[in-house]
């Protein structure tokens, strides 16, 4: 399960600026170990030995890396970890990779497409519909989301297929 990337580096002694998909984003410094996966496909396990809040950010020193150039070896990583690390979520909470994929569907049965993605305004979540049109819907649940079923693959939603 990815959780972030390695987006830059931090001084001269190995580490790395890290863009997290957790929230909080400091959370992703508590999954461990990390895999790395860089564009051109290189992958190696990484325990991180520290990191923390620097500006807007995080950084992170990692076992074996000792410098900047080690460090810059890594840029662009993906940061994943086996989804057996990451807690159940609760009642009603969702992985956005659980949805992925799901088909959706409004309370009236019109198929709108499957989930490509989502992203995260100031305001809420939004599920991006692939289908005949994209579509942005907002995850609001109990108003525009009626139900989400992992199992059966769909999720349902009180949306006007024509918008």
């Amino acid at each position: 399960m990815v959780l972030g990337q390695v987006n830059g580096l931090f001084g001269i002694r190995g580490w790395v600026k890290v863009f997290s998909h957790t929230e909080p984003r400091e959370n992703i410094l508590d999954y461990g170990p990390w895999l790395l996966r860089t564009p051109d496909g290189r992958v190696r396990e990484f325990r991180v030995l520290e990191g923390r809040r620097q500006g807007k950010g995080l950084v992170a020193r990692l076992e074996g890396i000792e410098d900047r150039d080690a460090a810059a070896a890594w840029m662009g990583a993906e940061i994943s970890i086996p989804r057996s690390r990451l807690p159940e979520p609760d009642e009603g909470e969702y992985y956005w990779t659980d949805l992925i994929g799901l088909e959706v569907e409004t309370v009236d049965g019109v198929v709108l497409g499957t989930v490509a993605y989502l992203f995260r305004t100031g305001a809420n979540d939004v599920l991006v519909v692939d289908g005949a049109r994209e579509r942005l819907i907002p995850f609001l649940q109990g108003d525009v989301i009626r139900e989400v079923d992992l199992e059966g693959g769909r999720i349902r939603v009180d949306w006007d297929p024509d918008f």
